[in-house]
């Protein structure tokens, strides 16, 4: 399929869209050498701040620089008022699916949801179960990526409720993009996102155990040598709060307590950044020398609040996704606004059947995958590929979903030959905790290979500012 066939966000019906209305005149008439001297300073900027990532598997683990790209991808007030409301409806639906399979377990017992895929899962955790947490909020921060394919359509590719990272991107492109156009800044009414860390803050103190009126939160990383360690530092060190590694915290008495200079300091809330199997080495895996031991004794004692939740990963289960749209119905009683992508699961005879026979024109995922890792990108896969990922489904068909090869939506890109359409997604930030919030805008990825579809940043994709337009009355901040 060639690139005109996708959905161009900028350009549509040959003639320029709204939205891009000011910047398309601006962008046509500034100079290639320009813009790639912008870019260069935008290169310079990141290395400068230190923003990269691991590529774990090269090399023993190589940072590099995520690739960004200078020219935004822009949202009009209308097209993200469906995309907000989207997305929390999402996120309200996900965390009463969370609070109720680990409490009353509704809607297992009403058969909507095969019992077997939650209680079988690997993600689910029975030290959950009966625990009731502060607001019955699970996924305190979760990243939900959403593709479009037309002017109107959205679906959400993807629900991140365990640990979703990017939101330093979001922030740091920003920050770059002001520095480098503050003339497109004087003339466009760019929503803000710079106000993140201070929602973060406040949904993570909204969320303390019931008793504490000025609660200690901390952050708790694995460690310098994670491929997200340089977001952990940046977040903690915005929102004023305290970095800390599973060695700075100890449990006494069923109080979590944070080593300092000046004597142990009691904590009430974890942002944790590790995965539930290194978050308590006395509950989970013993050779564990990242978590806190005791820390989910605490957890049920309710002296401590670990946000996210551990157990919280059964809500991205790609298995679970396709049952998205049921659960939304269930809990909420309402009609997802956002689409699910079609999906095709293979544990039913039907679907794998089905697969089987199409597998060079489907997506095939792993439903534990993640970062691009275990799938099979069928219309790009040689056939040796091909037959090589049947053989794995084939020999164990629970473990995957196929999905069909989305005609995924291109924004404008700066690359080596001037500016080109590229695919993309997004990625908003959804916040839970007295309320549910998102701010206006995420982290866009591109795929910056020509004909890629794939954004993640671990397979070659880069990342875009999104600038949501506010509505004219709205007050200009960024």
């Amino acid at each position: 399929m060639s690139e005109t066939a996708f959905f161009d966000e900028m350009h549509s019906g040959g003639g320029v869209r709204a939205p891009y209305d000011r910047y398309a005149a601006w962008l046509h008439s500034t100079p290639v050498e320009t813009l790639k001297q912008r870019h260069d300073q935008a290169n310079s900027l990141f290395r400068t701040v230190g923003i990269t990532f691991n590529v774990y598997g090269e090399d023993g683990g190589v940072e590099r620089l995520i690739p960004f790209d200078i020219v935004p991808r822009i949202i009009s007030a209308e097209e993200w008022d469906i995309v907000e409301r989207g997305v929390i409806q999402r996120v309200d639906a996900l965390n009463a699916f969370l609070h109720d399979v680990y409490n009353d377990q509704e809607i297992l017992r009403s058969g909507r949801i095969p019992p077997e895929l939650v209680l079988t899962n690997d993600a689910f955790r029975p030290e959950m179960l009966g625990l009731r947490l502060p607001r019955s909020v699970y996924a305190h921060v979760a990243g939900i990526d959403i593709v479009r394919i037309d002017a109107k359509t959205f679906y959400v590719l993807e629900d991140n409720a365990r640990t979703p990272s990017g939101v330093s991107y979001m922030l740091e492109n920003r920050q770059a993009m002001m520095r480098l156009f503050p003339d497109l800044f004087a003339a466009y009414p760019v929503a803000p996102v710079s106000h993140y860390p201070e929602l973060l803050l406040d949904t993570l103190r909204a969320v303390a155990p019931k008793e504490v009126e000025d609660p200690t939160v901390v952050l708790l990383t694995p460690g310098q040598y994670n491929s997200a360690y340089f977001e952990h530092a940046f977040l903690a060190q915005e929102m004023g709060i305290e970095l800390v590694e599973g060695q700075d915290l100890f449990v006494d008495d069923g109080d979590v307590f944070m080593r300092t200079t000046r004597g142990p300091k009691r904590v009430h809330v974890i942002y944790r950044r590790i995965d539930d199997d290194f978050l308590d080495p006395l509950t989970f895996r013993r050779d564990s020398t990242l978590g806190v031991a005791g820390l989910m004794a605490a957890c049920r004692l309710g002296r401590v609040t670990v946000c996210n939740a551990v157990g919280g990963g059964i809500a991205d289960d790609k298995a679970i996704y396709a049952y998205m749209p049921e659960i939304i119905r269930f809990y909420l009683g309402q009609e997802p606004i956002l689409k699910n992508v079609p999906t095709y699961t293979l544990r039913r005879k039907k679907d794998l059947d089905y697969t089987l026979a199409h597998l060079p024109e489907l997506v095939v995922k792993e439903v534990h995958g993640s970062g691009g890792y275990g799938m099979l990108v069928g219309p790009a896969a040689s056939k040796a590929e091909i037959e090589a990922f049947r053989a794995k489904i084939v020999a164990a068909p629970d473990g995957f979903i196929a999905q069909p090869t989305l005609a995924l939506s291109t924004c404008p890109t700066f690359v080596e030959d001037g500016i080109a359409p590229r695919h993309v997604d997004l990625r908003p930030f959804v916040l839970s905790g007295q309320k549910t919030t998102v701010v206006p805008g995420g982290l866009t990825r591109v795929a910056m290979r020509q004909g890629s579809l794939v954004v993640n940043s671990s397979q070659g994709g880069g990342t875009k500012d999104t600038w949501v337009l506010e509505k004219p009355h709205a007050r200009p901040r960024r």
